[in-house]
């Protein structure tokens, strides 16, 4: 499947089935697809707890998000909980020195002078600051979100999960005081179908990006949105008319009770 094919499918899957296991090789890929997304400072923070439904405790189970969500938790066969370990940043230094070594970071003659007397005090004068929610996050994020394409690129299904409670979540899973939660992901494959639920509404492309200045939006080619839906890019738009039967199905076949909320 090609790379286009792949994000236009990026939307959630939230119905799995729950009776077909997930070969962690599969969960392998998407873990080393994390790993090598790109980092500031090349810290790598971003960590991750992978959690076998049948072999995890009820306890455990039920600690995750959210109450509204719950079914997504009770079907998956794997859940990955994503979080950012702070204490990664204590090592800045050694990670710059070793990129200057590798010649990714730096030029001329003085560059490890130069490393050594600006980069490596810097990081550590604003070690604290850099712990802090931020930057770590967004580069997290870039790894789950390559985790979630090689996922999809081997016919998996995920839906990344918030949690009102993602102390309670680090305690129950023992993770140490330095960590902070992220996302819970189920991963699984797919009940319900790739394009039953269409393109999600989004904000006006105009409201969200802009060129040169705040108060000149970016223009919107929509040559290149046409040709974005040829290719696969963007879905026809939600909802497709026999999306409610097939969410009455699911219902039924999951033995799902009460709203199915999210």
């Amino acid at each position: 499947m090609e790379l286009r094919e792949v994000i236009g499918r990026r939307r959630s899957i939230r119905f799995l089935l729950p009776h077909r296991p997930v070969d962690l090789s599969k969960i392998q890929r998407m873990l080393e697809a994390a790993r090598i997304a790109s980092h500031w400072g090349n810290v790598g923070s971003l960590r991750a707890l992978v959690i076998e439904r049948d072999k995890a405790p009820q306890d455990v189970l039920d600690a995750l998000p959210s109450p509204v969500s719950g079914y997504q938790i009770q079907l998956a066969p794997v859940i990955i909980v994503w979080y950012i370990e702070t204490a990664a940043v204590e090592h800045a230094g050694e990670r710059i020195r070793e990129l200057v070594n590798l010649g990714a970071v730096g030029f001329g003659e003085n560059k490890k002078k130069t490393v050594e007397e600006t980069l490596v005090p810097l990081f550590s004068q604003i070690g604290d600051v850099l712990k802090l929610p931020g930057m770590g996050e967004v580069d997290c994020g870039q790894g789950i979100a390559q985790a979630t394409l090689m996922a999809f690129e081997q016919g998996l299904g995920t839906c990344c999960l918030g949690s009102g409670n993602p102390d309670g979540i680090r305690e129950k899973l023992g993770l140490p005081d330095s960590c902070r939660v992220l996302v819970t992901q189920t991963v699984g494959y797919p009940a319900e179908s790739w394009e039953a639920g269409g393109q999600r509404p989004r904000q006006p492309f105009e409201d969200l990006f802009q060129l040169n200045g705040y108060d000149t939006p970016f223009p919107r080619d929509e040559k290149v949105v046409d040709e974005l839906r040829e290719e696969g890019m963007i879905q026809d738009a939600a909802p497709v008319s026999w999306r409610e039967a097939e969410l009455e199905y699911l219902k039924k076949a999951l033995d799902l009770t009460g709203d199915g909320l999210l």
